[in-house]
């Protein structure tokens, strides 16, 4: 969990203060777009964990994802808009929409559409300023392999409900971290910006 928190401080940093470098500067709606994510996700909720003793998986984020201050900005806003794409693609499949009510679903989806489209300018003028040195593919390709290893988990797990439950809990884990840390930032971001 602490490691999540490290990520995810990163990429908060950059999606929500500290936005002056990649000149983008994120909706406050952000924030409100991932409190209702978590309350979809919820909602959506079909089971206990505890009925599921025999499921339960430890997603550990890899440590590569992240090298506390060392990680570029343009880095973190591909880490995060790429742990949202992740996040949306496991939840587009039909095995999703199986698992879980489809009206709340389809509303989730909708809402990680939209943190989506709001991180596109970011990662536009990130490239941009990035010109033909990209930063480097570590953290991307570890979050790639950590929902790999999700999508893998399900499938071994036949896409069975107490498989869904586990990753929807693992999900909102990622969510709740993703909102505390977006306040705090907005938070110091308010702070900065008083005269």
């Amino acid at each position: 969990m602490a490691l999540l928190l490290s990520l995810l401080t990163v990429l908060v940093v950059v999606s929500c203060g500290l936005s002056g470098a990649l000149g983008c500067v994120l909706p406050q709606n952000h924030i409100l777009l991932s409190r209702d994510n978590l309350v979809l996700l919820r909602q959506v909720r079909r089971i206990s964990t505890l009925s599921c003793p025999k499921d339960t998986k430890d997603f550990r984020l890899p440590p590569a994802m992240v090298k506390g201050s060392q990680v570029q900005e343009a880095q973190a806003i591909l880490v995060l808009h790429g742990m949202l794409q992740h996040i949306s693609d496991l939840l587009l499949t039909e095995h999703a929409s199986a698992a879980w009510n489809t009206t709340l679903l389809n509303q989730l989806r909708m809402g990680l559409y939209q943190q989506l489209e709001d991180l596109e300018p970011c990662l536009v003028r990130g490239m941009g300023e990035e010109g033909t040195a990209l930063p480097s593919q570590e953290p991307t390709l570890a979050a790639r392999r950590y929902f790999q290893s999700i999508s893998l988990y399900l499938k071994e797990r036949q896409y069975s409900d107490c498989a869904w439950e586990v990753v929807r809990v693992e999900i909102m884990k990622c969510f709740s971290s993703i909102i505390t840390l977006q306040e705090r930032f907005s938070n110091m971001d308010r702070d900065l910006q008083t005269p």
